[in-house]
């Protein structure tokens, strides 16, 4: 069986917070959620999601939910159908981005490193941004060294976070719409270098999730939360699937001091994408940045409370508004962690 390079092996031991291996057993079980009728479906050990296993029937209207390639296929008649042109067309951007890669170890050092190197300053971003919430805030809900955290990764992409969360120790649950081998879930198989097994993968929308309510401990939207079309819809459903105590965490989402820059910002990207592309990458209404204004409106509707958090991500990035305003161009977005605290209802 392949193994880590050296290189990455090293680096590993040193920081010696994660072991290579290292993976909770199977219980206790994951409760899921007919997202046709709502009625509660079966439970079962973590774990065993990962394996084959015959479709998951419910019992009430008989919907079900199938697995192909490892990964379970959580969305309703017709959903598919409609994110179909997204997905069509955000493939394919990131496929001539280069977003992906034949090397395992090219996803077994995800964040810290970007074998490629076509992407290192965006990676370089995510390091930064794991390492805070791995550090800062995941210590706040936890119940003692050996109690791992089950946590929503939404918006997994590779699963490169459920790998990480994983090695630690934890138990996640990867979501996502892709299902690619280049940089969907199926891009998981990766990790199987260095897990016993895979977490559990779902292809599952954002605003309906096919879990039961009030059993994660946490929910992090992974460089994901600006492609809901609707904040509050997809919010509440993270909320639903979080115990009271437990954390929302929105990371690597661009936020903006100004409405009006927001809209420069996709103004612009949209231009950029019809002149590289062909097409503008527009077939969902995403609301794509934050601004305060926004994350208030959310406090009000969900009677949460935002902790912001900060990371340092270095003296350039640090530097980038004012070169902006210097050089007399638009804002560029800024990267924070919201986090907030599930209330019992």
């Amino acid at each position: 069986m392949p193994q880590l390079s050296a290189e990455i092996q090293q680096k590993e031991d040193v920081r010696g917070v994660e072991v290579p291996g290292r993976h909770p057993h199977f219980g206790p079980g994951l409760r899921l959620r007919c997202l046709n009728c709502e009625s509660s479906m079966q439970t079962f050990p973590y774990g065993a999601l990962a394996n084959e296993l015959d479709p998951i029937v419910c019992k009430t209207c008989s919907w079900e939910i199938a697995q192909s390639q490892g990964i379970w296929m959580a969305l309703l008649p017709g959903r598919k159908d409609y994110f179909r042109q997204f997905m069509k067309e955000y493939g394919l951007v990131r496929e001539r981005e280069g977003r992906d890669s034949s090397n395992s170890q090219f996803y077994l050092a995800l964040p810290h490193r970007d074998v490629t190197g076509r992407h290192s300053w965006q990676w370089s971003i995510r390091s930064k941004t794991y390492r805070y919430i791995q550090q800062s805030i995941l210590p706040l809900l936890s119940h003692g060294p050996n109690s791992p955290l089950s946590i929503l990764d939404l918006g997994a992409g590779n699963g490169w976070l459920s790998y990480r969360l994983a090695r630690l120790g934890h138990r996640p649950v990867a979501v996502d719409l892709l299902m690619n081998q280049g940089d969907g879930l199926a891009a998981a198989s990766h990790y199987r270098v260095v897990l016993p097994y895979l977490f559990p993968r779902f292809q599952a929308e954002l605003d309906r999730l096919p879990f039961a309510g009030n059993q994660f401990d946490c929910s992090i939207f992974n460089a994901s939360f600006h492609y809901s079309e609707n904040y509050e819809q997809t919010l509440a459903e993270a909320i639903r699937c979080v115990r009271p105590g437990g954390m929302i965490i929105i990371a690597d989402t661009p936020w903006y001091s100004q409405e009006e820059y927001g809209q420069l910002m996709l103004k612009e990207r949209r231009g950029e994408f019809q002149r590289q592309f062909g097409f503008a990458s527009d077939s969902l209404s995403s609301c794509e940045y934050l601004t305060d204004e926004r994350l208030a409106a959310l406090e009000v509707q969900h009677e949460i409370e935002w902790e912001i958090h900060r990371p340092w991500y270095g003296f350039r990035w640090a530097l980038r508004p004012h070169l902006a305003k210097w050089r007399r161009r638009r804002e560029p977005a800024e990267f924070r962690i919201y986090m907030a605290r599930v209330k019992a209802p």
